[in-house]
């Protein structure tokens, strides 16, 4: 008998193509917890040389899901339900950002990020709940923000748009408590991935950061992804709308 927690249950992390990202290490630990997952890709190119990686696995799979567009999002969900006939976990992992000062933000990327971060997230969870009610059960887990909770200079979209996947969040878990569907988001601090490299392992910049961190330490991949993980646990069932800091106390102060 399989004991691992999510065995039987059916995932879908959405930007999880990159062999070194936050999507790719949060699906690989859903799949070791026992989960059949699908792992978002943006393209077609990105979904052909992540299957040639995941072909020895056969519970994890590929999917084209491009979260800026509506027809792509349904396409995927359809998709995943042919495929593996009922979706109980959604990570909504994708999104986008820059470092931009509010005076030099131009109205495409504002528009760029809010679309992303706030109006992709809430098109898949709403596609996701469709799938999960007639079950009375799912678990959906946003990837926010520290940036949603407290302004970081250079990031008014990115932060406004964190700050609203939060919202987001609250209200859907509301909404949805009554279908048995929870949702809860997590919100990281800097992580050591392959887009905050460059600026992490500059000293003066990396020294900025500490010193906002109580812990004395950036994030990984894996606290993100064991905080995801648990959010998605059966034994988890009483939280909802919670927005969980992994952060090393950065929103603290």
């Amino acid at each position: 008998m399989d004991t691992t927690p999510l065995h039987g249950r059916v995932a879908l992390v959405t930007g999880a193509n990159d062999p070194e990202g936050l999507g790719y290490g949060i699906a690989q630990r859903l799949a070791g917890d026992g989960a059949r997952v699908y792992f978002g890709c943006r393209t077609a190119e990105q979904v052909h040389a992540l299957t040639e990686n995941l072909r020895p696995a056969e519970a994890a799979h590929a999917v084209r899901l491009d979260i800026a567009n509506p027809d792509s999002i349904q396409e995927a969900f359809r998709q995943i339900e042919a495929s593996a006939g009922r979706l109980d976990i959604l990570v909504n992992n994708a999104g986008d950002g820059a470092n931009c000062s509010a005076l030099e933000e131009t109205a495409e990327q504002w528009d760029r990020i809010m679309t992303a971060n706030a109006r992709g997230s809430f098109l898949c969870a709403q596609a996701a709940a469709r799938l999960m009610s007639p079950r009375r059960f799912g678990r959906i887990v946003n990837i926010s923000s520290q940036a949603g909770t407290v302004a970081i200079v250079d990031h008014v979209a990115y932060s406004s748009s964190k700050a609203a996947l939060n919202m987001l969040t609250k209200s859907l878990a509301l909404e949805w408590a009554a279908l048995g569907i929870t949702v809860n988001a997590v919100a990281p601090t800097y992580l050591m991935t392959p887009g905050t490299r460059p600026s992490l392992e500059q000293p003066a910049f990396l020294a900025s950061v500490l010193a906002r961190i109580p812990v004395g330490r950036v994030g990984s991949i894996d606290d993100v992804a064991h905080a995801v993980a648990f959010l998605c646990h059966p034994d988890s069932s009483l939280i909802t709308g919670m927005i969980l800091p992994v952060d090393g106390g950065w929103t603290l102060a």
